[in-house]
């Protein structure tokens, strides 16, 4: 149907006389067709293990004069018409695709895992990409001059070939080694980091190779500029560029109203890296593929964001692209016994190449002999990078049409033959202790709650009790860089107070750092654990801005704060507990202006005289449920910061509790309804997690009392100056985390920090 109405439209286009004009319904029916087909088979070749861009890649192959060609020449020439007027528009989607693809690739390039593997991902790079790039060079220097768009210019045909048998796809790899779940087995790891090595190197050679072909000759100086200005660019940009594009990803999401203004801003800066490699004289792709770098880095990116960024490109910019590089392959030329015979020699010397080197690599990397085979499998495959590097060098007059068409089937054979022995491959590695403990710890984290914290909001004034809270909110953002906003309520209206719950103001607090200067203090005393203990900590570094609430209502300017997305808000200002008991009404508009999980701060004692400096001793109440967890969380958090232990104390529920009179007076106790097994369970839980932060947990246990009178206790003997709770909001008018957190609002003398999910 698709091709009958491209029949219809090439012939209105045409006139009935003279050639056909560029058609817009004709270039609709083109994308629509190659939508449509590519999908179709890239879901096919999902459900056989394969990746689905071959599948698009594929659609192109049927769709062009390898296939619908052979069948319907006249179809198909009705559907994709060699004229330059039409075939321009389709071009220009598939131009705009690369850089586009080349973003994504960027963005999902994880400079962690490279520097987490370390050795071995380079030493498997450096042997993975000079082997087969000989190997690539020496058959360039020898293939047939018919080949070569430029006899003349060999030498550039052979770089480009040398370069193009070097490069692996991340994106094939990554698919198998995560259906295989061995993301994070140690050799998934290093087969991931050495395809981004490769992919990052082999952009960055492609794009000097380039450089080289349009001056049309080896120029020293042309070649010197060229990477000179690739050395500065990559400097400037992974240095002074990682701050700018945080800070416009930022200023974007946090300032225009407008939709999806993120997905403008990242597409903006694509564009103008992509103009700057071009005025520096190498290839757009590398500064697009840069770009994505750091576009992936910002912490801010929000799942919501890229998944829209991606449905952009795997659903339009992917299949035009890959469907477009098919159809400008013609796999009938194999019919050629010759050209059968190159390309099978081909597909022989990449393919050998590579698994050499990458076998090689591992072995000096002092990986095992299987681990080798597996790396020596998994970088075999070329993939959609390759076939992104074909295209350009096809663009740019260095590959002929059958070379171009050569690599390509190269592509496809390579990249289908790697899933089955990877998986074989795989399957074949036994899994050790230490890479054992390491996975439990990583499933573990999954579930936790300040693992899925990416941004923090700071409410506070200028009290002592502020200070405090900033400081306790650095400890949470420093481990892992966690940008930080911290809004500055000032003083509630008091006419707006009921005078029950107006309280005394205490004195003008010593001058002392701002709010913001203690959250970066207080972040730089902060480490994070690494993926490979071999590495040391490094002190975190976190992003704070300011906001200010002036003529807005302070509630309503929380509000508006915390659209911008936000994972926990930390309260702390001077009124927080109410002259009457329970919150203060300050404190009850604050959290009601979040809808998120919140930390409200109650400083008392030591922690209030010097909210900087005081030496934390911290204690958590714990009892199994999902809210005493989190709170167990923040208390390692903290304690790694403070390099201090805690103290974890199991209270055992109470089947019943009567109070007399207003709650004051003693109450009587059940007998608690859980086994001592069970109290055991828990306190390993928090145990093992203090020791797999690298800090340690002292476990108590109180049976004998209600909670918050054993909380208080044990805060007493401990000489506790900061109790870390977790507590659920309950529905009504004011704030409200029941009765233990009431009484211990109204009794305790430490400092109390709620925590909600």
């Amino acid at each position: 149907m698709l091709i009958a109405a491209a029949a219809t439209t090439g012939a209105l286009a045409a006139g009935g006389n003279g050639p056909a004009k560029a058609s817009e319904a004709l270039f609709l029916v083109q994308v629509m067709a190659l939508i449509l087909l590519g999908r179709l088979l890239g879901e096919a070749m999902q459900r056989i293990g394969q990746p689905s861009v071959m599948g698009q890649l594929i659609a192109g192959l049927i769709l062009g004069p390898s296939a619908l060609g052979v069948l319907w020449p006249d179809g198909q020439h009705a559907l994709f018409p060699s004229g330059p007027e039409q075939k321009a528009m389709l071009d220009g989607v598939a131009q705009i695709g690369v850089l586009m693809l080349l973003l994504l690739a960027g963005m999902e390039t994880d400079l962690k895992l490279v520097r987490r593997v370390g050795r071995a991902a380079f030493s498997v790079s450096l042997t993975g990409i000079v082997l087969p790039f000989a190997c690539g060079f020496a058959l360039g220097e020898f293939i047939p001059d018919f080949l070569l768009p430029d006899p003349s210019e060999r030498l550039i045909a052979s770089l480009f070939l040398g370069t193009a048998l070097s490069i692996s796809s991340v994106k094939v790899v990554a698919m198998v080694v995560r259906e295989m779940n061995f993301m994070r087995r140690n050799v998934g790891q290093v087969i991931l980091a050495s395809a981004v090595i490769d992919d990052t190197v082999g952009w960055i050679i492609i794009a000097i190779t380039f450089s080289l072909a349009e001056s049309g000759s080896l120029d020293l100086p042309s070649l010197a500029r060229s990477i000179v200005g690739t050395l500065v660019f990559l400097a400037v940009s992974l240095t002074v560029g990682r701050r700018v594009v945080f800070w416009l990803i930022r200023w974007a999401n946090d300032t225009l109203v407008s939709e999806v203004p993120v997905i403008s801003v990242i597409l903006l800066i694509m564009g103008a890296m992509a103009l700057i490699t071009d005025a520096i004289g190498v290839h757009t792709v590398l500064g697009a593929f840069v770009a994505g770098i750091l576009v992936g880095e910002s912490p801010i990116l929000t799942r919501q964001i890229d998944m829209q960024l991606r449905g952009l490109i795997m659903g339009l910019f992917t299949p035009v692209f890959f469907g477009a590089a098919g159809l400008s392959a013609d796999l009938t030329i194999l019919a050629d016994m010759r050209l059968l015979l190159l390309t099978g020699g081909l597909v022989l010397i990449a393919s050998i190449g590579k698994f050499a080197g990458a076998f090689a690599g591992g072995v000096m990397g002092q990986l095992t002999a299987r681990e080798s085979l597996a790396l020596a499998c998994g970088m075999n495959a070329r993939g959609s990078t390759e076939v992104i590097v074909a295209t350009i060098g096809l663009s740019i007059g260095v590959l002929s049409q059958d070379l171009f068409t050569m690599i390509v089937a190269m592509a496809i054979i390579t990249t289908m033959a790697m899933p089955p022995m990877l998986r074989w491959a795989l399957g074949r590695l036994p899994l050790g202790a230490g890479e054992k403990a390491r996975l439990e710890r990583e499933e573990a984290e999954t579930k936790g709650f300040l693992p899925k914290v990416e941004r923090l909001l700071l409410a506070v004034d200028d009290s002592a009790n502020a200070r405090f809270a900033a400081r306790l909110t650095g400890m949470i953002a420093g481990g892992r860089g966690r940008p930080t906003t911290v809004i500055h309520v000032g003083s509630m209206d008091e006419d707006d107070v009921p005078a029950a719950e107006r309280i005394p103001a205490e004195a003008d607090p010593p001058e002392e750092d701002t709010a913001e200067e203690t959250v970066k203090a207080a972040a730089k005393t902060t480490t994070d654990v690494e993926e490979d203990e071999a590495e040391k900590p490094k002190p975190g570094r976190v992003d704070v801005s300011t906001t200010k609430a002036k003529e807005t209502p302070t509630e309503r300017a929380i509000a508006e704060e915390a659209k911008k997305g936000y994972d926990l808000m930390v309260i702390g200002i001077e009124n927080t507990e109410a002259a009457n008991g329970g919150f203060h009404g300050d404190v009850t508009r604050l959290a009601a202006s979040f809808d998120g999980p919140l930390a409200v701060l109650a400083g008392r004692g030591e922690a209030i005289d010097a909210p900087a400096e005081s030496p934390l001793r911290i204690l958590v109440p714990v009892n199994g449920t999902e809210a005493s967890r989190r709170a167990a969380e923040i208390a390692v958090a903290f304690a790694r910061a403070s390099h201090v232990p805690f103290t974890a104390l199991y209270v055992a529920p109470v089947a019943a509790a009567e109070s007399s009179g207003n709650g004051k007076g003693r109450r009587r106790v059940t007998p608690p309804t859980r086994t001592r097994r069970h109290e055991e369970a828990i306190l390993k839980d928090v145990v093992t997690m203090a020791e797999r932060y690298g800090t340690h947990a002292r476990t108590r246990v109180r049976v004998d009392v209600v909670p918050d009178e054993a909380i208080l206790r044990e805060a007493a003997i401990g000489r506790s100056n900061l109790i870390v709770m977790g507590v659920n909001r309950r529905p009504g008018d004011t704030l409200n985390f029941g009765d233990t957190a009431a009484h211990l609002l109204e009794k305790g003398k430490a400092s109390i920090l709620f925590v909600t999910g």
